[in-house]
């Protein structure tokens, strides 16, 4: 029963080998925080803005990472890339290309919390949940002066600075409105749920995807088995 299967199959895969977490968020809504926390809860890798960036800029680092990522699952995120160019009509620089194409091939090996980088809008929706992180203007603000150590003026410019970013990001790789919610599975507000809160509905959504996806690998037994002891408790 446990020992060898043969070879591993050849075909190509048509989306990725497993699900994975996107999250959107508004400047100062906690999003980074809520995935680290989905990522500790479902016992997958959290991919945010430092560790992409990271990737990116460090070629040892990278080689590691896609050293563990299955050829079939490379060959899928520079299809997904090609078709984002090619119907999609991606526009983007050689550097934001090399981040797109980390995105990706992150996503085909499944199993990963990706924190921004547009992400949800670039993965396929059958294998994706794609969460928006939301709060009200003030609790952002008051969040990035604690931070940050800014006062509320400065605070509430930082908050309206990435905010703006992060939509002309979208708008000029894709041509799309982060504001536009029928883009995501679901719009969590962190001051009303709470970081602990919001993460337990995240991972929760996960779990029912997974039960009307079929993965093309296995999916993993013990994904969500922090998530059955909260039920029964």
């Amino acid at each position: 029963m446990h020992g060898f299967r043969g070879e591993e199959p050849t075909t190509e895969l048509t989306r990725p080998r497993g699900l994975t977490v996107a999250i959107s968020r508004l400047a100062g809504a906690r999003g980074t925080t809520i995935a680290r926390k989905v990522a500790d809860i479902l016992a997958w890798q959290v991919f945010d803005h430092d560790t992409l960036d990271y990737l990116v800029q460090d070629d040892t680092a990278r080689a590691q990472l896609l050293a563990d990522v299955p050829a079939d699952a490379r060959r899928w995120a520079d299809a997904q890339l090609a078709h984002l160019q090619r119907d999609r009509n991606l526009n983007a620089d050689p550097d934001a290309l090399q981040l797109i194409r980390l995105v990706l091939t992150v996503a085909a090996r499944g199993n990963a919390v990706i924190v921004g980088r547009a992400a949800g809008f670039m993965l396929p929706a059958e294998t994706t949940i794609h969460v928006r992180i939301i709060a009200p203007a003030e609790s952002r603000i008051a969040y990035i002066a604690q931070e940050l150590r800014l006062t509320r003026p400065e605070a509430a410019e930082e908050v309206r600075a990435r905010d703006e970013r992060r939509a002309l990001f979208l708008d000029r790789t894709l041509g799309l409105d982060p504001a536009d919610l029928t883009a995501y599975d679901a719009v969590v507000n962190s001051e009303r749920l709470t970081v602990e809160g919001a993460a337990q509905f995240i991972g929760w959504a996960v779990r029912t995807k997974q039960m009307f996806v079929e993965i093309a690998d296995d999916p993993p037994g013990a994904l969500f088995t922090d998530l059955d002891e909260l039920a029964g408790a």
